[in-house]
């Protein structure tokens, strides 16, 4: 019943700029942190911006001052806007809802991943 639908990839030019969208449903999306990641071809996943439990922006150093995460709870959903792409962002973003446990546990939601390609 968890679901996270992720939308707005696409194919970008370098400079170009996106709005990826998370459309949350079957859970409590205040009570969780959210985030964005991306695997980019033949690499591991990675944190690109996310809500920490305590409300706090983690953004990774390659995407500063370009991307910015936001949350709408009213909506339950998240977005991650996108600037001045490289092609270096060329992944698959995927939507992520982490609910702390405070035990050392961490409960994850995954939406389906969205692919985001920048090219000239």
């Amino acid at each position: 019943q968890v679901q996270l639908v992720e939308s707005g990839g696409g194919l970008a030019q370098p400079g170009g700029s996106l709005r990826l969208s998370c459309a949350a449903s079957g859970f409590i999306f205040s009570s969780y942190a959210m985030g964005w990641y991306r695997q980019p071809p033949g690499k591991r996943r990675e944190l690109v911006a996310a809500y920490t439990r305590g409300s706090i922006i983690n953004y990774a150093d390659s995407v500063k001052g370009r991307f910015t995460i936001s949350r709408d709870n009213a909506k339950k959903s998240v977005y991650l806007q996108m600037n001045n792409l490289k092609p270096e962002d060329t992944a698959v973003y995927y939507c992520n809802a982490a609910y702390y446990l405070g035990s050392g546990a961490r409960i994850d939601y995954w939406g389906q991943g969205t692919q985001v390609t920048v090219s000239s």
